[in-house]
């Protein structure tokens, strides 16, 4: 079982030629909503991934809930630790340039709701791998993650969106999870210095003691265990929207270390998923089925 404790959110998606500047205002080209949030689209991405997935979190008493929760009740995740707050449901505010990249702002709303007291939904056991991001109160994350040590579950956290917070749970994570960005600010924090990623990685592992991985996006994916360090490309792709890539990728990346594959074939098999990803708009429609990710990794192979 996957338990991600996390983000629910309704993204509100605009579209435009370019993204704008500071002080710019810009006509739209499209408008969509979509529901989001790292936790939920980390979540459905591990259902489609094809494992069984529980999700604990919050929504508000309002009309976006049932938006932001209508493709996790579509794909069949357990959501009875889904609480209902007084506050908001949590709304993300997403421009979209036509390169697919994108500018995001966040309102937590529900989210800051998320508390250890609601970890008890979980039911973490030994053999379960604990999925968390960081759109939810740092006290949470941390919590959390002693619960999955304590249980004998495998832990992974996504360190994005990133805070100084992190630094206090990096030794208690199995797996963390960054984009280069926050790997970046990461080594920063902790005090790792030098231009060199592969270096610098090492030198979190020998602080850590977990694995590092970190994401380059169309660079691929580079991973540091305690004993091995691993490589993997990423597809070549026109991407038409970035945003749920890196969700992707984490999901897939739960649901493949919970059967018992090989790190590289995990890796893999997640960073084509993300990869997928970006050829659809929407965190969450764009996310691939494990059949979809299959047939890109065999015609690949050929």
């Amino acid at each position: 079982m996957i338990i991600v404790v996390g983000s629910i959110n309704l993204d509100l998606i605009v579209r435009l030629d370019r993204l704008p500047s500071p002080g710019e205002t810009l006509q739209g080209t499209g408008f969509d909503k979509a529901p989001g949030g790292k936790g939920a689209n980390q979540a459905l991405a591990a259902a489609r991934a094809g494992a069984r997935v529980r999700m604990i979190g919050s929504v508000g008493n309002d009309a976006f809930a049932g938006e932001a929760l209508c493709l996790l009740r579509a794909g069949g995740l357990d959501l009875s630790g889904v609480a209902v707050s007084t506050a908001p449901t949590g709304t993300a505010l997403i421009f979209v340039g036509a390169d697919g990249e994108n500018m995001i702002a966040l309102v937590a709303g529900a989210n800051s709701e998320v508390r250890p007291a609601d970890l008890g939904k979980a039911e973490l056991k030994k053999g379960d791998v604990l999925l968390l991001q960081q759109e939810i109160p740092p006290e949470t994350v941390e919590a959390a993650l002693d619960m999955a040590r304590d249980a004998g579950a495998l832990s992974v956290l996504n360190i994005a969106p990133y805070r100084d917070e992190s630094g206090r749970c990096l030794t208690k994570a199995d797996f963390i999870v960054a984009n280069e960005t926050e790997f970046d600010q990461c080594c920063r924090t902790i005090g790792i210095e030098g231009s060199d990623v592969k270096r610098r990685m090492r030198s979190f592992i020998s602080r850590t003691g977990g694995t590092i991985i970190v994401t380059l996006g169309p660079d691929g994916v580079l991973a540091a265990t305690p004993d091995n360090f691993l490589e993997v490309p990423a597809m070549d792709i026109q991407p038409v929207d970035t945003v749920g890539a890196g969700d992707t990728f984490c999901g897939y990346l739960a649901a493949g270390l919970s059967m018992d594959l090989s790190l590289e074939k995990v890796l893999a098999r997640a960073a084509a998923a993300g990869s997928l990803a970006c050829l659809k708009a929407g965190a969450q429609p764009s996310i691939p089925l494990a059949s979809e990710v299959d047939t890109a990794l065999s015609r690949r192979a050929r």
